[in-house]
């Protein structure tokens, strides 16, 4: 699942953000005194919201602060609009605006624009939760442990995860990994779903989740 982070010192903003973007399906945390970022394990998210003027710390001093501790967009919530304002921010590693007051769908479509951009910039190496895929060696890693996987085992597990959160049919899957001109077989999937489970045991995770009547996610 998708982790978003949102600090801003208006509780009702942040209770928007919450709201509006759980409900398509992410992960959100949300901190009222960006002081206390330090708490957070910050490469654990995704994409990050982020209050211009707030007491403390203002969001430039926060982006400039945290910007070589992430590599995941970072996009202002901010009522400056002057071209001077936008450009310091986007010169201290800020990635977009969202003006003050803005809609829940301007809001939804903007994180959505920028987290599907982050799949397709990270062509060769892509990290979700300690696994890491080495996209042009086709190989999987958890922590230090390189998974033995086949290539088919390796496309299965790689189609799931940089779909993360989405459920698949077995159907859908076997397309995915064999192709559309070939007979659909879901015992074929279901076996080397096992496979995978018995490899991702042994390295001591299980990132595979059935989803009973519908097909499979990465968890």
């Amino acid at each position: 699942m998708v982790r978003i982070l949102a600090i801003d010192d208006d509780e009702q903003i942040l209770k928007l953000i919450r709201n509006a973007l759980t409900k398509e399906g992410y992960d959100v945390t949300v901190l009222g005194d960006p002081t206390e970022f330090h708490r957070l394990k910050l490469s654990d998210y995704q994409l990050i919201l982020l209050d211009v003027m707030m007491p403390g710390m203002d969001g430039f001093a926060l982006c400039e602060e945290i910007r070589d501790l992430v590599d995941c967009p970072i996009l202002f919530l901010t009522a400056k609009t002057k071209e001077a304002d936008i450009m310091r921010g986007l010169g201290l590693g800020g990635d977009d605006y969202i003006t003050k007051p803005f809609g829940i769908g301007e809001l939804r479509a903007r994180v959505a624009a920028h987290l599907r951009r982050e799949i397709r910039e990270k062509k060769h190496v892509v990290s979700l939760d300690g696994v890491r895929f080495c996209l042009k060696e086709k190989k999987m890693r958890y922590g230090d442990t390189d998974l033995e996987l086949t290539k088919s085992e390796y496309a299965i597990c790689e189609y799931l995860g940089m779909n993360h959160g989405q459920v698949f049919s077995k159907e859908r899957i076997y397309e995915h990994v064999f192709g559309y001109e070939k007979e659909s077989d879901n015992s074929v999937i279901t076996e080397h779903v096992k496979n995978i489970r018995a490899k991702c045991q042994r390295a001591g995770f299980q990132p595979i989740e059935t989803v009973w009547g519908i097909g499979y996610r990465w968890r």
